[in-house]
């Protein structure tokens, strides 16, 4: 049964926090999951997140540290000392002790990485924070289970036993020549049945995925997504084994890149949750709100422009520029979302022209199938057939221009190397509200001939 924190269980922590019943504080926590313990800690206030820290033990709050909220985690750290930051870091692996000790200032991170006392997790650490951040070197762990060709079974699964007590998860048993590079994998199986006398090299299999060491992190997600893999070996140009990247680190990275995009699509700047400060919640909003003003702008200008051609009779035309801009804005949304979206699966294939002419082919029925019904409620309440045609066909028009540019935007931004994502929200919303404007005036100025 999933732990669920009540009330209740809130009003009894905070009593025996303040009544000093460590013992009992100790006990409530004993059954609970440390991915719970960071749910009850982003509850209650810091001086009492610090005080149940630094009451339990350093295996269980090290994987608690890993699970909190990265505001929430940063205030801790910052009330532990040197010492018990590396009392924590201890506990975890190489991967997790490097993220934890990057959010550190440098003076900070040094302190406490003089007071680790595992001279071989120091060197892991400092290697994994020389890697650029978002890349595959930045995500490994080094924690892996590693054995040479030239060892017999025998041998192998005493030095096995060894390596996996460092490991939280033996995923795969990876095999390396002498110059430590990686040439295959091992399967248990093959392993438990083979001879004790038999060589690795005459039962390893030769095939093996792997990534390097400088592959961005999204790409290293697609991998494992597109194979089902739990874990992944990571090499540098010579192929030699560095480490291994766990689905549990891909899922985190999946995580942190949808958060982005949806906060992207929905004109967000940087990132943001709804407890940040007013400053830094309008920093984020303000650059699209912004657009959102000079696309507003621009619309009113060419509005303006066709004030005179549209003046008498033909003034019911302004009453439908809020539905053919809407229609734009939602087109082109619609277009650039799936668009995103198969980009990130890694989905969208063959040339942007096909691309271009099969969202043109959708839009125009699309269009012309929401134009028959506008139409016919034009000629109905207005009485008027040009005026419904000339309406009617500028929204089959907008439609498919509203289209193109959000299928062809979100392309060409990530042939550039640019977050697609950023085309969903207020940037094509904006742009197809002027394109739409134009182009509904223009057309209803022609057949109207006004």
């Amino acid at each position: 049964m999933a732990f669920k924190i009540t009330a209740s269980f809130l009003e009894k922590l905070i009593g025996l926090i303040n009544e000093n019943k460590d013992s009992e504080i100790k006990k409530l926590f004993s059954e609970i999951h440390y991915a719970d313990v960071a749910e009850v800690l982003e509850e209650v206030s810091f001086d009492e997140a610090i005080y149940i820290i630094k009451l339990l033990d350093s295996e269980k709050t090290s994987e608690i540290l890993t699970e909190l909220d990265d505001d929430i985690r940063e205030i801790i750290l910052e009330n532990l000392s040197a010492k018990e930051i590396a009392e924590e870091v201890e506990e975890m692996d190489s991967d997790d002790a490097a993220d934890i000790i990057g959010e550190l200032s440098e003076e900070r991170q040094e302190r406490v990485i003089s007071a680790l006392e595992d001279d071989e997790l120091v060197a892991d650490i400092k290697e994994l924070l020389s890697y650029e951040e978002n890349s595959a070197g930045a995500l490994m762990a080094k924690e892996l289970v590693k054995v040479y060709e030239t060892w017999t079974v025998a041998g192998c699964l005493r030095r096995i036993r060894a390596q996996a007590k460092e490991v939280t998860r033996v995923h795969s048993i990876y095999v390396v020549d002498r110059e430590e590079k990686l040439i295959g994998r091992l399967s248990l199986k093959d392993l438990i049945v083979a001879k004790n006398e038999q060589k690795i090299s005459e039962i390893y299999i030769d095939k093996v995925d792997v990534v390097n060491v400088n592959e961005e992190e999204e790409e290293v997600a697609k991998i494992m997504a597109k194979y089902d893999l739990e874990a992944i070996p990571v090499v540098d140009n010579r192929n030699v084994l560095l480490g291994r990247i766990t689905i549990d680190d891909i899922v985190d990275v999946l995580k942190e890149e949808a958060d982005k995009d949806y906060q992207l699509a929905a004109g967000l700047t940087q990132d943001v949750d709804s407890d940040d400060s007013i400053l830094e919640l309008t920093r984020a909003r303000l650059p699209w709100l912004f657009l959102g003003l000079i696309g507003g702008i621009g619309a009113f200008l060419i509005m303006e422009g066709f004030e005179d051609a549209f003046k008498g009779g033909a003034f019911v035309l302004f009453f439908f520029t809020p539905l053919i801009a809407a229609m734009a804005g939602n087109v082109g949304v619609q277009s650039s979302a799936i668009i995103v979206q198969g980009l990130a699966n890694d989905d969208v294939k063959g040339s942007i022209n096909s691309r271009l002419l099969k969202e043109m082919l959708l839009a125009a029925l699309n269009g012309v199938i929401l134009a028959l019904f506008l139409f016919v409620f034009v000629w109905i309440t207005k009485g008027d057939i040009q005026t419904a045609l000339a309406i009617s066909v500028s929204l089959v028009v907008v439609i498919i221009v509203a289209g193109l540019i959000g299928t062809f935007v979100p392309l060409f931004l990530n042939k550039r190397g640019i977050d697609p994502a950023i085309a969903t929200g207020p940037f094509i919303t904006t742009s197809n509200d002027i394109f739409g404007i134009l182009i509904y005036f223009m057309i209803a100025k022609f057949i109207l001939g006004i």
